[in-house]
């Protein structure tokens, strides 16, 4: 096995976390000569239902989550948001997957470990103000989108985005969620979003 390329972070889709797989990789690199951070962390994806319900588990044997919001909507919903038929079926705003979200953070935060998301999610910047109100520690999103992204949490009062997530831990309709947090996106910075209905 020949590996050129060491990565920063580990994610594991699995749910068993075999360290002594992690051991060998080390060995391996340094035989060949490559060079890796020793001080690798390892994390887990969250993409499925499953997952968020051990992630109390996961979170005491890894340094980080990151929460892949496209899977983690498809599955919990069971909508495939590339079928024409039910795609108007995949909900962001979703109770149950704002709940599986803060559930995740919740779990990382008895074990002192981030949570990121990635995913569509994580790209919005409608969106950002209700996951960073669900205590999420990181956004990964797609080049084009950093810029909007970073411009709205620059204006964003964290108290403002821990109400919405109150909020929308306690509504039962995605799209009131959708709707307050489009009002505060807008509200925040309206030159975003001038030119969008």
């Amino acid at each position: 096995m020949s590996y050129t390329h060491a990565a920063r972070r580990i994610k594991l889709k699995a749910i068993s976390i075999d360290y002594g797989i992690y051991s060998l990789l080390k060995i391996e690199l340094r035989k060949e000569g490559v060079p890796f951070d020793e001080k690798l962390e390892i994390g887990a994806m969250i993409e499925i239902p499953s997952a968020v319900l051990v992630a109390d588990a996961l979170a005491k044997r890894l340094k980080f989550f990151s929460l892949g919001t496209n899977d983690l909507i498809q599955y919990t919903l069971a909508v495939d948001r590339m079928n024409e038929k039910v795609a108007h079926l995949y909900e962001p705003t979703h109770p149950a997957i704002l709940r599986l979200i803060k559930a995740t953070v919740d779990a990382a935060r008895k074990q002192n470990i981030w949570v990121g998301v990635c995913g569509e999610m994580a790209g919005d910047p409608i969106l950002t103000p209700l996951l960073l109100g669900l205590g999420v520690d990181e956004l990964s999103a797609t080049p084009p989108l950093v810029a909007p992204v970073k411009f709205l949490i620059r204006r964003l009062k964290m108290n403002e985005a821990r109400a919405l997530a109150e909020f929308a831990l306690n509504c039962e309709s995605s799209a009131e969620i959708l709707s307050r947090a489009q009002s505060l996106a807008r509200d925040i910075a309206p030159s975003l979003f001038e030119n969008k209905a």
